[in-house]
């Protein structure tokens, strides 16, 4: 071992603590923890239930890593948190590590119109075991990938803006008309037998008129004033056009994202 961090980090081995003892002895040891310290646990068995012991007697004010993860000795290390300490959403998860998005598609957890939420509120709205989604996402951390991964905080906010809007923006007006014609048919079709297809289609289409007027925003309004912001110091550049901060359009972009989400 040659961290610091790994001299400084106790180890509890619980498999040589009495078994009506070990959670008092956890507890006591984690309330002892100052703000932004960790120590470890050694265990013959996943602690998971100790997880759920600790999230409803202390409170969402810890982190929780598995170091080892079975099938014979499992270790995890239990931090706790800092109030002062920023906890980390869905959307900056998935801004790190592109390839986690495709988990949370499958896992049904909302990175985008829902990704200011922790992960831990996320799963509890949706009824999910939060420590399987991290076992899930760390699965995913650890893989190798055989596509190509973009590294988006390496390009310029005018490169950005433009592949938002030749990717993500062309999607959308591509499949638009065809939700629209499904929504309209599935509607005619079967709408007296199931009325609720008619509310349907009226989503949908209240959708893509949101999101036909937010794309036009970002086009025409948001995206060449980032272009402008970026471009001012170099010889001839200019701001013709100013919001005070930029901040205030994008707030009205991330609304309508609410909004349709």
């Amino acid at each position: 071992m040659n961290h610091t961090q790994e001299f400084q980090t106790e180890v509890l081995d619980v498999t040589i603590i009495e078994p009506r003892l070990k959670h008092p002895t956890i507890f006591e040891h984690f309330d002892k923890l100052p703000a932004g310290e960790a120590f470890v646990i050694h265990n013959d068995h996943d602690p998971k239930p100790l997880y759920y012991q600790l999230i409803g007697e202390r409170g969402n004010c810890f982190s929780w890593k598995y170091l080892l993860n079975g099938p014979k000795i499992w270790e995890v290390e239990i931090r706790r948190n800092d109030p002062g300490q920023h906890v980390e959403t869905l959307g900056e998860i998935v801004s790190k590590d592109l390839r986690k998005a495709e988990t949370f598609k499958k896992l049904g957890l909302d990175f985008c119109c829902g990704g200011k939420k922790s992960l831990e509120d996320a799963c509890r709205e949706k009824g999910l075991d939060v420590l399987q989604v991290k076992n899930e996402l760390e699965k995913t951390a650890n893989a190798s990938t055989n596509g190509p991964q973009h590294d988006f905080d390496s390009w310029s906010l005018s490169f950005l803006a433009d592949y938002i809007v030749n990717v993500h923006h062309a999607y959308v007006k591509q499949n638009i008309p065809i939700l629209l014609e499904l929504s309209e048919k599935v509607a005619t079709r079967h709408g007296k037998a199931n009325p609720e297809l008619d509310q349907v289609r009226q989503k949908v289409n209240a959708m893509a008129n949101d999101l036909t007027l937010h794309l036009k925003k970002e086009e025409t309004i948001l995206f060449p004033y980032i272009k402008q912001l970026e471009n001012q110091n170099a010889p001839g550049g200019q701001v013709s056009q100013s919001f005070g901060s930029v901040k205030e359009p994008v707030s009205v972009m991330e609304n309508d994202h609410d909004i349709v989400g």
